[in-house]
Formats: structure tokens, C-alpha cells, sequence
């Protein structure tokens, strides 16, 4: 049951110690909290949320982390959520709103899931801006050896749109601009999104703005927004997106909800900015990485932790019984019904994920996130499977009765967090080549044989050499239903190979993303998209959870 709320200005004040003029209001339930509002040192300890590999039937971890937070909280833990931003494709597309469901919500969740503080729209602003700024300096200097030979930087918008991949711009004549082949990224694959999250201070994203590599000059000569010389009109259009967003759940948690780059196609984490705020402002941080732990938590402790120093207490491991039967080999259709067998076969997919938990270093606990069908006979298999693993477990039925429903899981939070955090064991290091790092993270982490490099990413793999940016960390961008670079390939485990199609350097971000099994950056929308259910009821959004 919720809990009456206070204004976000009374809770910033009651629960985080914030001054009113450290926060910037946006009405009653959502605020930005000034750069350097807390206090120095973070002191707080840090929950990574992530889950086994995803299925259509969902898992839950947005809802579970906000359950999870809650019910530390009525065990009289400060604790606070430090989560990502809904992105409007997947809201309109298959996937639907993005702040939890039932009890154990972020609110106010319809405005969370659209427009916000408005953060998106400024990172879709700025991309597009620059990609304005380059097409005229191109324009102006046809001709010339410092004409735009390749162009890296695409548009970006916040919509599935398949038919924006790929354009053709500048038609219709000269003074229409310059005819070439462009297109379009879904706003959480712009560069400028995770600069965003992976910056500490503005002057840092300011830095890194410069740093993007926009292409190559006619003369072979690599082009930066620092050549450009419009950096700073950039970070203009990003200084108020670059502060953390502040609201609550439905029992008065606070959450820290900013940045919302995706994991399959980037680093699937929210800012290091809001992460370090949670980390200053609470006892207990819980965070979130995208999709399964080979995904976005593979980045979340390979890119953001190895940047940021992070170094997490405990990692939850979200799962369903459904999810675990799909792993089964059970049709979608009969997902709800009883099936020990089923259930049996799919705990090999769980098996997989506290491996590569554990392979961090990590401790690892399994939440259960629980649904009415649930029988008790399939719990106690699950518990039992975990015993015999020697891995920690608890259930958490927060979507019906929040904060309370996962006080078993809040009880072994504090218990396995009482000893300070192992140092991280990450999957490569910085100075293995970029090749490397990428197989290291096929084997070590998907379980694959090893890589294929198609020759745009051989080609690609000698100008990142001869740039200097081999020592950055590399982003997978890959499906997430399996762990192959096949959607299909759900059942396979090992001895696969991976292809990797092309290899991007993100000076600014600074990581090297390797595009695998034709990834799309632009994702499309289903036969039944989520919007069909959106409305507008005596003034009331509807159909966004």
C-alpha cells in the first residue's frame, strides 16, 4: 500500500538533508539537484540490480530494484535508487513504460515515462545540432581539402522509426545542401548520451564533447567538435540535462533517475553523477544495468566502475518463473503452468549469470520476482537449486504488496554487505589490444569459442591503432536474448563464434563499440506497438505501466 508523499522539495529536505537551494523544483513531485549538493565522500554501499537473459515475458527489475529500496527502507535502512530514464521508443514500442509496476513505482510515472525534465529531448537537440553545425561547415568547404571525406556523426530521435536508418539528405539542389547517405540512432545510442553519464563534472563533458571524432577530411585528417570549434555551444544545450533528476517512489524513496542509454547498443548504466550523488546522500545505493548481467552488467563493471572507481557490495540477480521455463524450452503459451522439468532445465541460463557475476568477484543474491500463479512447490525448487549452489536466495513479491513484500530480500542485502566490497576482477585489461578485449569478453562472458572480424571492423580496428585509442574499454553492441549474436539462438551455450561487423571508436565517451550480428542502433516498432494502449482519460494518461 502506498504511502502519501510529501512534495519532492519536503522529502529532498527530510530524507537526503538537501537545502531548498540546492534543488531545482519542476513542480511539486520532480526536481534537479545542483552539482555538488552532497557531500564529498560517498560512504554508501552500492547494489548492482541486473537479471538473467531476457525474455518477452519480462523480468522485472525496475520493479524489483524500486521494491527492493523500499523494503530496505522499512527495515529502517536509508536507502536510495539510482536508475536510468524511460526512453520514449520502447514506451511507445513493445516494451511499454519503464518505472515499475503494481506497488513498487516510480511516480510520478507518467511523466517519467514521457517528457520528464526534459533531459532526452536536449541530448536529441544537441546531437542534432552538431550534425546541423557539420553538414554546414562541410557545405562551406566543398572543394577543399578540409571537405568531409566519411562521416561518423548520424542524427538521433527518441521514436523506433526502421525507415530512418538509412536517408539520403541534401536533395534538390546545391544551396539544399550536399546529396550523401545518412541516418538516424535511437536518442540512447547518441555518443553525447553517454558522455553524459560517464562525465563528473561539466567541465569534463565539455572536454569530452570535443574529443567526439566526427569523421575524416578530404586530406585523410581526423575531425573533432574541437575542429569545429562549437564545444561549447554543445554543452550549452546539455548543462541543466547534466543534473540528476530527483523523485520518489510510491512509499517516499528517493530516486535519482538520469541518462538512459540502452545495453544492448551502449553501456546500459545511468550517470556516474547520480550514482556518486546516491552514494553521498544514502546508506544504501541500488542501481540497475540493462538487460541480462551479460549485457549491462559486463559494461556496467568493465566501462562505468573501471571509470568511475565504483567497486559494488552485492549483486541481485532478478529472475521469474516464467522467464527460467522459457530458458526450459517451454512454449510461451504454457509459461504459467506448473513444470518442474521445465524449471529444472532452465536454471542452466541462472547458472550462466552467477558465473559471470561471480567472474567480477561479486556476491551474488537471486531474487525471486513473484507473480500470483507462482506455486509454492516451484519456490521452494528454485531455493532448493540455490542451496545446492551455494548461492544466496529470497523472494520478493513487490508488485502487490511493495516495500514489505521484499523485506526477505532487504534482511540478506544487509547481511551480505557487511564486509567493505572485493575490487573488482575485470574481463580484460586496459592495455590488451582491442581484439583481445573483445574476445575475452566472448569467452569469458557469453561462453563463445571465439570472434570473427568482417574487414570493415579489420579496417576500422587499424585506424583506432593508428588514432591511439586502443587502450579505451570496449561496448558490445549485441542482442540481448541470447548470448550469441543470433536473437534465435535462445538454447546456446557454448562453442559459438561471434561476428564482428564493424568496430566504432567514441573518442569522446572514450570506448570502442563493436557492432555484432548486424545490431540495428534504430530499433523498429512491433506489429502491436505500446502506443495503441496510450490515452488520455478525463485528463489522465492511461496504458503506460
Amino acid at each position: 500500500m502506498s504511502l502519501p508523499l510529501s512534495p519532492v522539495a519536503a522529502m529532498a529536505l527530510e530524507k537526503l538533508g538537501l537545502r531548498p537551494d540546492q534543488i531545482i523544483t519542476y513542480g511539486d513531485q520532480k526536481a534537479k539537484i545542483k552539482a555538488h549538493a552532497a557531500p564529498a565522500d560517498p560512504c554508501g554501499k552500492l547494489i548492482l540490480v541486473t537479471s538473467i537473459t531476457p525474455t518477452k515475458a519480462g523480468n522485472g527489475k525496475t520493479t524489483t530494484s524500486i521494491g527492493l529500496a523500499d523494503g530496505l527502507r522499512r527495515i529502517g535502512k536509508k536507502a536510495i535508487l539510482a536508475l536510468r530514464e524511460p526512453s520514449l521508443g520502447p514506451c511507445f514500442g513493445m516494451k511499454g513504460g519503464a518505472t515499475g509496476a503494481g506497488q513498487s513505482q516510480l511516480v510520478p510515472a507518467d511523466e517519467i515515462n514521457l517528457h520528464f525534465t526534459g533531459d532526452f529531448h536536449a541530448i536529441s537537440s544537441a546531437n542534432n545540432m552538431l550534425s546541423a553545425l557539420l553538414e554546414n561547415y562541410n557545405y562551406h568547404q566543398q572543394g577543399t581539402q578540409n571537405e568531409m571525406k566519411d562521416i561518423y556523426w548520424r542524427r538521433v530521435m527518441d521514436v523506433n522509426d526502421r525507415s530512418l536508418r538509412f536517408i539520403i539528405t541534401g536533395l534538390h539542389g546545391e544551396k539544399n545542401g550536399l546529396p550523401q547517405e545518412a541516418g538516424f540512432d535511437i536518442t540512447p545510442a547518441s555518443e553525447l548520451m553517454a558522455i553524459l553519464c560517464l562525465s563528473e563534472t561539466l567541465e569534463e563533458l565539455r572536454t569530452k564533447v570535443d574529443d567526439i571524432l566526427l569523421g575524416y577530411t578530404a586530406g585523410d585528417t581526423p575531425f573533432t567538435t574541437r575542429d569545429l570549434k562549437v564545444g561549447g555551444a554543445i554543452t550549452a544545450l546539455l548543462k541543466d540535462a547534466f543534473l540528476p533528476n530527483l523523485v520518489q517512489t510510491l512509499e517516499g524513496t528517493p530516486a535519482l533517475v538520469h541518462g538512459g542509454p540502452f545495453a544492448n547498443i551502449a553501456h546500459g548504466c545511468n550517470s556516474i553523477i547520480a550514482t556518486r550523488t546516491a552514494l553521498q546522500l544514502g546508506d544504501y545505493v541500488l542501481t540497475e544495468a540493462g538487460f541480462g548481467s551479460d549485457l549491462g552488467a559486463e559494461k556496467f563493471f568493465n566501462i562505468k566502475c573501471r571509470k568511475a572507481g565504483f567497486s559494488p557490495a552485492l549483486s541481485v540477480l532478478v529472475i521469474t518463473t516464467q522467464s527460467v521455463k522459457l530458458h526450459g524450452e517451454v512454449p510461451a503459451s504454457k509459461i504459467k503452468e506448473p513444470d518442474p522439468a521445465a524449471l529444472q532445465l532452465g536454471m542452466r541460463n541462472v547458472e550462466k549469470h552467477i558465473g559471470i557475476l561471480r567472474s567480477f568477484g561479486q556476491k551474488v543474491l537471486v531474487v525471486l520476482n513473484r507473480f500470483d500463479f507462482d506455486s509454492d512447490e516451484e519456490i521452494a525448487a528454485i531455493r532448493n537449486w540455490c542451496t545446492s549452489h551455494a548461492v544466496e536466495f529470497a523472494v520478493s513479491n513487490a508488485y502487490n504488496e511493495g516495500g514489505s513484500g521484499s523485506m526477505e530480500a532487504a534482511e540478506k542485502i544487509v547481511a551480505m554487505t557487511q564486509e567493505p566490497p572485493a575490487p573488482i576482477q575485470f574481463t580484460y585489461d586496459q592495455d590488451d589490444t582491442v581484439e583481445e578485449k573483445i574476445r575475452k569478453i566472448v569467452t569469458r562472458i557469453y561462453g563463445g569459442a571465439g570472434i570473427h572480424l568482417e574487414k570493415k571492423a579489420r579496417q576500422h580496428l587499424k585506424r583506432i591503432k593508428t588514432l591511439g585509442f586502443g587502450h579505451f574499454p570496449v561496448c558490445v553492441a549485441k542482442t540481448q536474448y541470447s548470448f550469441t549474436d543470433i536473437p534465435e539462438e535462445l538454447y546456446t551455450y557454448k562453442d559459438f563464434e561471434i561476428t564482428v561487423d564493424d568496430v566504432v571508436v567514441n573518442a569522446g565517451a572514450g570506448f570502442i563499440v563493436a557492432v555484432c550480428g548486424e545490431m540495428m542502433r534504430m530499433p523498429g516498432l512491433p506489429a502491436t506497438p505500446s502506443a495503441m494502449k496510450i490515452d488520455v482519460v478525463d485528463g489522465v494518461i492511461t496504458g503506460l505501466t
